[in-house]
C-alpha cells in the first residue's frame, strides 16, 4: 500500500498549482489531504467525483477553515471521525476501516503564540491517542497520518535553539510526542532514517524554503503490528503547491 499525506492549505488554492496533476501520478493507494479550507458542497466534481477515486471530507463548521480529506482507491467497511464533538467541528480527523487494519488521517491543531491554544491541542493529542487505544484493544492496526503540527526532536528543525518556546515546538508538545511513541507508535521516516534532517514545511516568510530554513511536521506513525510491514517512508520538498509538502510510507499491506 502506498500512502501519502499532504498539508494542502487550501484545496482550492493547491488545485490551480498542480494538486490533481500530482495524485494521478502519485501511484497511491490512499491520500489524506489536510487544511482543506473547504466543504464539499463549496467544490466542483474535479473534488469529489473523480473517476477511479472515493472521496470523503470533515470538514469544519466554519468556512475557510481547517478540514481533512481522504481519497482512495479502495473501498473501505466505514469511515468515521474522531467522535469528539469540539474537535470534529472543526473536521480535524478523519478514519477508514479496512477490518484490520485502520488509515487515519488527522490534522493537529495549532498551539499558536504563546501556547494560546495549546491546551485544545494537547485535548486533541489524548483524544486521539485514547481513539488509538481502543481500535488496539479491538484487534485492528493503526496508520495515523497528517499535520502533527509538532517537531519532535532538534533534527526535525532547522533552528531549534531559536525555536525553543515557540508553538510546535513546545515542551509540552514535544513531551506528548515522546509519550506517543513510547506508548507502542512508530514514526515511520525516522526510523528507516534516524539521521536524515529532511522538513516538510517552511513559513512563506524570509525565503525559508528557498534556504530550507524548515520544520518536519508532517507524520505517518503506525502502530506495533505494522512496524514489520515498513518497506519506505520519504519526504518530497520537490513538490508545490503548498506551504507543506507530501509525505509517503509504503507498507506491506493488503
Amino acid at each position: 500500500m502506498k500512502l501519502f499525506s499532504w498539508n494542502v492549505n487550501g484545496v482550492r488554492s493547491c488545485a490551480t498549482k498542480g494538486l490533481f496533476d500530482w495524485l494521478e501520478a502519485s501511484q497511491a493507494d490512499l491520500v489524506c489531504l489536510q487544511e482543506t479550507k473547504a466543504q464539499p458542497e463549496q467544490l466542483g466534481p474535479e473534488f469529489t467525483q473523480r473517476p477511479g477515486w472515493q472521496v470523503w471530507w470533515a470538514s469544519a463548521q466554519k468556512k475557510g477553515y481547517s478540514g481533512v480529506a481522504i481519497y482512495s482507491r479502495h473501498e473501505p467497511l466505514k469511515v468515521s471521525s474522531l467522535g469528539v464533538e469540539e474537535f470534529d467541528n472543526e473536521g480535524r480527523f478523519l478514519a477508514l476501516d479496512f477490518g484490520s487494519w485502520i488509515f487515519a488521517g488527522a490534522y493537529f491543531p495549532n498551539s499558536q503564540e504563546a501556547g494560546a491554544r495549546l491546551d485544545y491541542k494537547l485535548g486533541f493529542c489524548q483524544a486521539v491517542a485514547e481513539w488509538g487505544r481502543q481500535r488496539l484493544a479491538q484487534g485492528q492496526q493503526i496508520v495515523l497520518c497528517g499535520d502533527y503540527n509538532i517537531a519532535h526532536q532538534p533534527i526535525d528543525l532547522a533552528r531549534p535553539q531559536d525555536n525553543e518556546g515557540n508553538p510546535g515546538y513546545l515542551p509540552e508538545e514535544r513531551a506528548w510526542m515522546d509519550g506517543f511513541l513510547a506508548d507502542g507508535w512508530t514514526d515511520t521516516f525516522r526510523a528507516l532514517h534516524p539521521d536524515t534532517q529532511a522538513f516538510s514545511w517552511w513559513s512563506y516568510r524570509f525565503n525559508a524554503r528557498a534556504k530550507n530554513i524548515g520544520w518536519r511536521i508532517d507524520y505517518h506513525c503506525v502502530t506495533q503490528g505494522l512496524k514489520s510491514k515498513l518497506r519506505s517512508a520519504e519526504i518530497f520538498p520537490q513538490v508545490e503547491g503548498s506551504d507543506h509538502v507530501p509525505v509517503f510510507v509504503e507498507l506491506e499491506l493488503s
